[in-house]
């Protein structure tokens, strides 16, 4: 069994083909397992929900959207936006992409934007809709090595690393890079390849 604390930053690590995608799309409510169950705060998870966010290698932005509609578009068309007033959805953001250091690229389009900026719009996307948990797969393998380590304390900061864990989200992150797991995570699961299991 796997267990994820409140506020802890949990890396998962291992070769290809373990399954630590898988382990991230039960959490995130896009599988479901073969056997077993995932559940979060003891609620079964059955489905994608607002309490978990999730954010990808490929940035898997929209296109035809510039940076501030790529990260109120959730806020605008899902559950998480549905009790917030405009002046409310306009305010958070302003916060969330200034969060993320993006303020004065507001009205940029991604193919304007490097990849590393594109992975700000991702993460300020994910965090303006303030899900209790992020789950995160491979999110920096792409970028070059600086703006890697650039976002990784980028990652930290905005995660909430100075504050208590009752006061932060939680992280279920993946990496096959061992040197990332070791800088980011509170505690580390390492996987073992054919079959997937927790070692």
């Amino acid at each position: 069994a796997l267990d994820v604390r409140q506020g802890e930053f949990l890396v998962i690590v291992g070769p290809s083909g373990c399954g630590k995608t898988t382990v991230l799309n039960l959490l995130a409510g896009l599988d479901t397992p073969s056997g077993g169950t995932v559940s979060i705060d003891d609620r079964v998870i059955t489905a994608p929900g607002p309490d978990r966010g999730v954010m990808f290698q490929d940035y898997a932005l929209f296109p035809w959207q510039t940076v501030r509609g790529n990260v109120e578009f959730g806020l605008r068309y899902g559950p998480a936006g549905h009790a917030l007033a405009a002046a409310a959805r306009d305010e958070r953001v302003r916060r969330t992409i200034e969060l993320v250091g993006l303020t004065g690229a507001e009205q940029k389009y991604p193919s304007q934007l490097s990849g590393g900026m594109r992975q700000r719009v991702a993460l300020a996307r994910l965090m303006a809709n303030e899900p209790e948990v992020l789950l995160m797969d491979e999110p920096l393998a792409a970028l070059d090595a600086q703006t890697r380590i650039i976002l990784q304390d980028e990652l930290l900061r905005i995660w909430g690393q100075d504050r208590p864990a009752s006061q932060r989200r939680t992280v279920v992150f993946i990496t096959h890079a061992i040197d990332e797991a070791v800088f980011l995570a509170d505690r580390i699961a390492v996987m073992t390849t054919h079959p997937g299991r927790l070692k």
